[in-house]
């Protein structure tokens, strides 16, 4: 998907509303291939090239929204294992997205941020809109 793309489809979850259904949408907006063969080197570069699409996805959003607010996801899933209670999307975006840039617009919470399940499987840029407050830092 293109630049372009990526835009539209964030454009289309802010605009699909949470009538009777869960308080968050999730779009995969990029997956990469799987690293079962790999011994490292392609996966580092194929995480920097996700890294850097984020990045400049993240400059557009910020000319149209202002600056996002950086949230570190690895607190968050500390404190999951340990048992507290994390509302979703943030529970189960902090098993393997390790942080998230995060605007507020029009009482929507819009994330953008790099996904990773485990070091063999696929690279996902991913995007995230929801009304639900992001967890607190400690």
């Amino acid at each position: 998907m293109t630049t372009a793309g990526h835009l539209a489809a964030i454009d289309v979850l802010r605009a699909r509303g949470f009538d009777g259904g869960p308080d968050f949408h999730l779009a995969e907006l990029a997956t990469s291939e799987e690293f079962w063969e790999d011994d490292g080197t392609r996966r580092e570069i194929v995480e920097d090239q996700y890294q850097a699409e984020r990045d400049g996805l993240a400059a557009l959003l910020t000319a149209r929204w202002g600056p996002p607010r950086d949230l570190d996801l690895g607190p968050v899933l500390e404190r999951s294992m340990d048992g507290e209670p994390i509302p979703e999307p943030w529970a189960s975006l902090s098993g393997h997205t390790p942080e998230l840039c995060l605007w507020r617009v029009d009482g929507y919470w819009i994330g953008l941020g790099v996904s990773q399940w485990d070091t063999e499987l696929p690279f996902q840029l991913l995007a995230v809109t929801t009304t639900v407050e992001p967890p607190e830092g400690r």
